[in-house]
């Protein structure tokens, strides 16, 4: 897969990166410029593409688990703060 290429996108994917590109151009962000941070935030929200791909390989526990703690540690800023008001909350 080339550089660039979208097609491992999900639809909702597509039009979310249209739509923040949209916002940038409206604050007058170059088309080049809004395209490429668009797709940067859609990239660090949702973590890249999500389009199924091949029968994905057998992992084991271990590693499911250690996959688990780093999607957490991935996940955007907005949802880090929002778990930890939330357990500040609860305690």
């Amino acid at each position: 897969m080339p550089r660039g290429d979208k097609t491992s996108y999900t639809g909702k994917q597509k039009r979310m990166a249209g739509h923040i590109e949209e916002g940038y151009e409206k604050r007058g962000v170059s088309k080049d410029e809004s395209e490429r941070r668009a797709w940067a935030t859609v990239n660090k929200t949702s973590g890249g593409g999500l389009k199924k791909k091949s029968a994905p390989k057998k992992k084991s526990a271990a590693k499911k688990t250690a996959s688990r703690k780093t999607a957490l540690n991935k996940r955007a800023p907005a949802k880090k703060a929002a778990r930890k008001s939330a357990r500040r909350k609860s305690r």
